[in-house]
C-alpha cells in the first residue's frame, strides 16, 4: 500500500471518511443507471452514516436466521465491527486490497455490495472479536451462518491481518490456529488445515505479501514465508521459505519471485523460474 493510500484510510473515524465517502458517491451512480436497484441501495447503503452500520445491516440480512433474525446480527456485527479503529482499518484495507488486486473491481462498492469474500471475511472479523471477549458460542454461530451462506469456513480464533483479498472465495476453509498476515491475496478453494487429530497449535501460518494458487491446500503446523507463492492445486507440507514459489503434490520448491506476489497477483510459474537459483535450491536440498 502506497503512502497516499495509507493517509487515506488514517483518516477514518476523523473528520472525514474517504472509502465511505466514495462507495457513497457510486451508489448514487448505481442508481442513476440502474433505478430498479433503488431501494435496495438506499436501504443498504445512503441511508446510513458510516460503512460499518450499513455493512453490518448487509451482512446481517444474509445471515439472518430463524435462530436468530437479522436485527440482532446486525447489533453483534456492529458492536464487533466497530470494537477498535484497527477493524475498521482493516475493513478499509481490505477493500483498498480487492480495489487494486481484482481486476473485475473497478469500485469499492462492488465487493462491498456482491462479493462473497470480502462480506466472509468481515464476518470473521467480528466473531473474532466475540471469541476474544470470551463469547465462544455466539462466535461459532456466526461461523457456521457465514459457512452456509458464504460456502466460506473461518474459525473465529484464527488470526488474519488487512489487506486480505479473498477471490471467488468458495470453498475456503481457515482453520483455528491459523495466522495470516498482512496483504494476503487467496483465491477459491484455498484450505489452511490440519493434518489429523493433533490438538494445539496445529494450522498453517502464512506470512505477509503471501499469494495462494487456487485449491491450494496448506496442511500442518507449517511457515510460509514472506511473499511466497504457492502454485494452484499444490499441497504444501512443509514450510515455505520466503520470496519462493511452490507447485505439485507434494509442493515442491520451482523458483523465487520477487516483490510482493499477492499484489501483482502474477500466477504464472515459468516467470519465476530462473536455473541458477533453482540449481541452487537443489543442490542445497541434497546437503
Amino acid at each position: 500500500m502506497n503512502e497516499h493510500q495509507t493517509n487515506k484510510l488514517l483518516r477514518v473515524h476523523e473528520d472525514s471518511d474517504p472509502t465511505w465517502e466514495e462507495i457513497r458517491r457510486e451508489t448514487e451512480l448505481q442508481i442513476a443507471s440502474e433505478p430498479l436497484l433503488a431501494s435496495f441501495l438506499h436501504a443498504v447503503v445512503l441511508r446510513h452514516d458510516t460503512l460499518e452500520e450499513s455493512l453490518s445491516l448487509h451482512l446481517a440480512q444474509k445471515l439472518g436466521s430463524p435462530a436468530l433474525g437479522d436485527v440482532f446480527i446486525k447489533e453483534i456485527l456492529q458492536e464487533g465491527l466497530t470494537s477498535a479503529k484497527a477493524v475498521g482499518l482493516a475493513i478499509r484495507n481490505d477493500l483498498e486490497a480487492i480495489r487494486e488486486r481484482d481486476p473485475a473491481c473497478d469500485r469499492y462498492s462492488l465487493p462491498f455490495l456482491y462479493f462473497k469474500g470480502f462480506q466472509a471475511i468481515q464476518t470473521y472479523r467480528a466473531a473474532h472479536f466475540l471469541w476474544q471477549q470470551g463469547r465462544r458460542e455466539l462466535a461459532l454461530f456466526l461461523q457456521n451462518r457465514s459457512s452456509e451462506v458464504f460456502a466460506v469456513d473461518i474459525h473465529p480464533a484464527a488470526i488474519i491481518g488487512s489487506g486480505i483479498l479473498v477471490d471467488h472465495a468458495t470453498g475456503l476453509v481457515i482453520g483455528e490456529t491459523a495466522v495470516v498476515g498482512d496483504n494476503v491475496s487467496m483465491l477459491h478453494e484455498v484450505t489452511l488445515g490440519g493434518t489429523g487429530k493433533d490438538c494445539g497449535d496445529r494450522h498453517p501460518k502464512v506470512a505477509s505479501g503471501v499469494l495462494i494458487g487456487a485449491g491450494a491446500k496448506i496442511l500442518g503446523n507449517v511457515s510460509i514465508g514472506e511473499n511466497a507463492k504457492i502454485g494452484a492445486g499444490s499441497v504444501v507440507l512443509e514450510d515455505v521459505p520466503a520470496h519462493c514459489t511452490v507447485a505439485g503434490v507434494p509442493a515442491k520448491r520451482v523458483g523465487r519471485c520477487g516483490g510482493q506476489p499477492a499484489l501483482n497477483m502474477d500466477h504464472r510459474i515459468a516467470r519465476d523460474t530462473d536455473e541458477g537459483d533453482l540449481t541452487d535450491e537443489i543442490s542445497t536440498d541434497k546437503t
